[in-house]
């Protein structure tokens, strides 16, 4: 792992009716980061840039990491209403929230849930919307790794991956995985990573919200972003191409 330098903690706390871990580091401005389908991947280089600037608030979801599951939430919109109570819980917002593939579906979701629970609004590579034009990769069908793998277009290109997906991974971060990959089967498994109404909900959300997707997203394909800019009102969406962003 990196050396990083950003004073933090980790914490198990009461929130919503449920034990949940959360990390926090960095001063500023609170800024709320909503982890992948695989689960919470640690402190990260891009973590300890934003930490110069926003305080980090890194929850684990229901379910994922050390915070428990909730047999209740059976889909992203339970979900979606349990994380408002702890929003509330934490005396958090209106929040800064970054979200990043599941977590961007679950930040749509609450957002258009209460969209005064939120200031701004980043959006990364998330399902949530069928895409008008192709598939969104079944994870399922491989293993985790092999799901992380793919997941990445140029792995060489990416200083941490070995950090995130090691050759050997231990034991214990098997058992992480399987276990997000569980819950990630509860709240998304049919339809498979969408919510068919979710863009009609979408129209609510009156923040000012930043859609970011990779032009060659392997995961969820480049279509679903522009579904998200077309229901998202005044939203700005940036495609990166290889090292380059074309804002639309």
């Amino acid at each position: 792992m990196n050396q990083t330098s950003a004073v933090r903690t980790d914490k198990i706390l009461d929130l919503a009716g449920n034990k949940v871990q959360l990390v926090r580091g960095g001063s500023g401005e609170p800024l709320l980061i909503l982890h992948d389908e695989l689960g919470p991947p640690g402190w990260l280089n891009f973590h300890e840039l934003l930490a110069k600037d926003f305080e980090l608030y890194l929850p684990s979801h229901a379910g994922y990491g050390k915070s428990q599951r909730l047999d209740w939430i059976m889909n992203m919109r339970d979900m979606a209403g349990w994380y408002l109570h702890a929003l509330d819980d934490m005396n958090l917002g209106p929040v800064n929230v970054l979200g990043l593939s599941l977590g961007g579906w679950l930040a749509a979701e609450m957002a258009s849930m209460s969209p005064q629970s939120f200031k701004k609004l980043a959006i990364v590579s998330a399902p949530g919307i069928k895409p008008p034009e192709g598939e969104i990769f079944d994870m399922f069908l491989v293993v985790a790794k092999e799901y992380m793998s793919e997941s990445v277009l140029n792995k060489d290109d990416v200083t941490e991956f070995k950090t995130i997906c090691p050759d050997e991974p231990t034991p214990e971060q098997v058992e992480a995985w399987e276990m997000a990959r569980e819950e990630s089967c509860r709240l998304g498994w049919k339809p498979y990573m969408y919510y068919p109404a979710l863009p009609k909900l979408l129209n609510r959300v009156n923040v000012p919200t930043h859609i970011i997707w990779g032009k060659e997203d392997p995961i969820v394909p480049l279509s679903t972003g522009r579904v998200y800019k077309e229901s998202i009102p005044g939203s700005n969406l940036s495609i990166i191409d290889n090292l380059s962003l074309i804002h639309i």
